[in-house]
This record gives structure tokens, sequence and C-alpha cells, in this order.
């Protein structure tokens, strides 16, 4: 029952109800779980992805399309869709996973989903997996904006540091908050040349540091 409210949620009908069931396994509930199908299912994700963007975009360079396709298969990204799908009720944890919150660990769910899409595309083909990916990604790829810079926040600042000049900017942590298995990182992002000192938060440090470098173009631009 557990299983057959997921997988109506994602909308697949499994002829092999045991792929679903192995794509929500993690490796600290059994050897028999979702890692070789992850591996199968990022193979099926960034192909259906670059297919989209390079069916959509007809005038987007391939750097370009490089940089949206990263931005649409990273890590936030994947745990994004796994939250709007409730992934995270239906994975099978070990104990110590379990009390540890890996059930809401973006790492653990993007994980999952990956696994997803490589068992539905050993249960029904590639066409029935892109069907998927493409519905799932629909808001995602609606969102995608050619006349902006498919550049990440901090790249795009540094980009604009070097045409003028400046020296890079430096980043710092500044604190870090919750429990081990819900952080919150604060980082700060500093260009003393310009007088900025900007903040960003994230549940990674990497999140955090994209946060800040967005807040420190925004005041350069001020």
């Amino acid at each position: 029952m557990k299983f057959e409210r997921f997988r109506a949620a994602l909308g697949h009908r499994f002829n092999d109800p045991a792929l679903l069931r192995q794509a929500l396994t993690h490796r600290s509930f059994s050897s028999t779980n979702n890692e070789r199908l992850e591996f199968l299912g990022d193979s099926v994700l960034n192909c259906t992805i670059a297919s989209a963007l390079y069916s959509r975009f007809t005038t987007i360079n391939e750097g370009e399309l490089s940089r949206y396709r990263a931005r649409l298969v990273r890590q936030e990204a994947l745990a994004m869709i796994a939250d709007s799908l409730h992934l995270g009720d239906y994975l099978q944890l070990g104990e110590g996973e379990m009390k540890s919150g890996g059930f809401r660990r973006p790492s653990i769910l993007a994980d999952a989903m990956e696994a997803i899409f490589g068992a539905v595309y050993l249960d029904a083909g590639f066409d029935a997996a892109r069907n998927l990916i493409e519905r799932l990604y629909s808001s995602m790829l609606s969102a995608v904006d050619p006349n902006e810079s498919g550049k990440d926040p901090k790249t795009a600042l540094q980009e604009i540091l070097q045409a003028r000049r400046l020296a890079l900017p430096r980043y710092g942590l500044v604190q870090t908050r919750g429990e081990a298995h819900a952080q919150e990182f604060e980082v700060e992002c500093l260009i003393p040349e310009l007088s900025i000192r900007c903040t960003g938060c994230g549940n990674s440090r990497r999140v955090a540091e994209q946060n800040a470098a967005r807040e420190a173009i925004d005041a350069i631009h001020q």
C-alpha cells in the first residue's frame, strides 16, 4: 500500500514493482539498494534535459546549454522535485539514517529521484522515463529564460569583478544553525574594494555562497 501511494503520485504504473521498491531503498537499509539505479538514472536524466533544452532553445550555444543543464540536474533541483512528491515519506532507510533525518536530507532525496528515473527506464524504456522527467521538470524548464545568463551567481560575480579589474570576492562561514541532519549555513561574501558585505543562507555551504553572491551582484547593480 505504501509503495502504491507513491506510484500514484509519480504517475507511472510499474510492470515490475520490485524496481520501484529498490529505487526507494537506501544502502543503509539493504545491500539490494538504489545505488546502481541512481547511476543509470543520472544518465537518463542528463540526456533528457539536454534534449529538452536543445529543442526548446535553438539559438543558445553549447556553453550556455551546458550551464542550464547543470542547473536543472543538480542536487537542489532533484531534491525539490522529490519534496513535491513527498518522496521522503516512502524511503526505506536504516535505523541510523532514519533517526538522523535522512528522509529529509537533500543528497538522499536527489539520489533516490535519479534511481526512480533509472527504474522507470528499466521498467518501460527510455520514452517512458523521458516523459516522466519532462512532466516533473515542466515548470523548471518553462522558467528557463534564454535572455538571462545561464551562469551561476558565483561565476557571474567573478566575471563582473574581473571585468572591472578588481580582486575576487572572499567567502567566509558566519555561523551554522540547527541539528546535524537539518543544518542551515550562513556565509558572507566580501568585496572590500566596493565596500560590499552580503550574506546568504542555505542547507549547504555551497548553496549559501551562491545566495550571498547573488546578493552581492544586486548590490553592485544598485
